[in-house]
């Protein structure tokens, strides 16, 4: 499978520091990344830039076979990369019309929503808290929201910030066991974390941010390799 994004020199500094200086990589369309590092290596920041939240320099991007650029960021992309927090933000209604609100703004049927929204809430075990407040819910019932919600929009690049992070052994297994499933839709699925069964998982390729420099780290033999080019 060919890639969906490749970057050419990205470069990201905070004032006169450089945060990293990454000379080319890429990812490919239906496989699971996780991206490590010691804290205030990047991780964050190099998930935002990917998804148009914050700025950087870069000789060259393609994404979907299109050049392209990551600034100004493309529309493009925009519709089809997503980012999930670590602490998703929802919005004081419910959970059904936090998980349709992109399809709403994005000027689909209220009867289309309305399915996709259940399908969703399916997949994500969430169905019977429909007509919940997400305030009120644990901090895996919202993950598994925050993944419903991104996975109605159909992202080519799902971007994951610490989706494990601060849960409990239950609700962590219910998170991970979703990630799979994008996966094998097609999705491209990168996660950002610590979280050592993330990091353990079979197919799943290893991004390591060090010094300010992406390493490569195999996947497991039996499971796709990291489409790092160097």
């Amino acid at each position: 499978m060919s890639a969906l994004i490749r970057i050419a020199r990205l470069r990201k500094s905070f004032g006169d520091r450089p945060q990293f200086d990454i000379e080319r990589f890429s990812l490919k369309a239906g496989h699971a990344y996780v991206l490590t590092g010691v804290n205030g290596a990047g991780k964050s920041t190099l998930l935002r830039i990917l998804a148009g939240l914050e700025g950087a320099e870069a000789e060259g991007v393609t994404f979907a076979g299109q050049a392209t650029t990551l600034s100004p960021y493309p529309a493009a992309m925009r519709a089809a990369v997503v980012y999930v927090h670590q602490h998703p933000v929802m919005f004081s209604t419910s959970v059904a019309a936090n998980i349709g609100y992109g399809l709403t703004v994005r000027g689909m049927p209220k009867a289309k929503v309305a399915q996709q929204v259940d399908e969703a809430m399916e997949w994500a075990g969430v169905a019977h808290l429909r007509d919940s407040d997400p305030s009120r819910l644990s901090g895996g019932e919202k993950q598994r929201i925050a993944l419903a919600r991104a996975k109605v929009l159909e992202p080519k690049l799902l971007l994951l910030d610490e989706p494990t992070a601060n849960l409990d052994g239950a609700a962590r297994e219910q998170v991970l066991a979703l990630i799979p499933q994008l996966v094998r839709e097609g999705t491209c699925v990168v996660m950002a974390c610590h979280d050592r069964d993330l990091i353990g998982l079979p197919g799943v390729g290893r991004l390591k941010l060090r010094d300010g420099k992406l390493e490569r780290r195999d996947a497991d033999r039996d499971g796709p390799a990291i489409a790092l080019v160097t």
